[in-house]
């Protein structure tokens, strides 16, 4: 939505803890200036439209993985890529997958509540848990994590691995992805898109999130705004719409 003003804003050296998203240490990572402009001064990006389809697929993955956790039973696809595990099952569950609550961290150093909705969390035998996180697309080339962009998807990964081994879980260093591909080969649509199931395996390594914190604190202390990166298309369109106001 244009123009919405952000409501959850820093206030430096304030003794509160201040709650800090996931997908918001990802927009610090991405772009130190824009998120200096949301959290600190309420200047949220437009967002774009949901997508609605891939909601669609994460709720029923959860209901399908939900049926198998309810009998204590690995579901057919862990089975196939010989994933010795079974769906957790856990008092907390619900609240972990919540995007508005999630598995929550008081990081000392920054004082910063970090949280995160999890898709799915998966148990072995000696009690480690896997972290697995759900993906949608619909592309003719078959699904991998080698894409530029998908570094995104692997540092969500390893958040979501930090978090939990920061709540005194003992956390496989591996994750998994489930990815439905939209098959697009199909001869007809009749009201129904199928779509090819693959889970891949990602060695995750959390060893930058305490340190992308510690910057993202020192980011919203100062009162200095932070560099434009390079990659970022929000700062550029900004440059360039000033210079054309400007020069108008």
């Amino acid at each position: 939505m244009a123009g919405k003003r952000s409501k959850n804003l820093y206030e430096p050296k304030s003794k509160s803890a201040f709650k800090l998203s996931r997908s918001r240490l990802e927009n610090f990572v991405k772009c130190p200036r824009c998120f200096y402009l949301d959290r600190r001064l309420g200047i949220e990006a437009p967002s774009g439209p949901q997508f609605n389809l891939n909601l669609a697929v994460d709720h029923l993955l959860k209901k399908e993985f939900d049926i198998y956790r309810a009998k204590k039973q690995a579901h057919p696809l862990m089975k196939q890529y010989g994933i010795n595990a079974i769906p957790l099952a856990h008092p907390d569950l619900d609240t972990w997958r919540n995007a508005f609550k999630g598995i929550q961290y008081l990081d000392p150093a920054t004082n910063f509540l970090v949280f995160g909705g999890v898709d799915e969390v998966w148990q072995k035998p000696d009690g480690e848990l896997i972290i697995v996180d759900y993906k949608a697309t619909s592309s003719e080339k078959e699904v991998s994590l080698d894409d530029a962009w998908k570094e995104a998807y692997k540092r969500q990964m390893e958040i979501y691995q930090w978090l939990f081994r920061k709540n005194n879980f003992k956390v496989s260093k591996t994750g998994y992805f489930v990815y439905c591909n939209g098959l697009k080969s199909e001869e007809d649509f009749n009201g129904q898109l199928k779509f090819k199931t693959t889970i891949l395996p990602y060695v995750g390594n959390d060893s930058w999130v305490e340190s992308a914190l510690l910057k993202a604190h020192q980011c919203l202390e100062s009162d200095t705004f932070p560099e434009c990166s390079p990659k970022c298309e929000m700062c550029l369109y900004r440059k360039i719409a000033a210079e054309t106001e400007k020069n108008a």
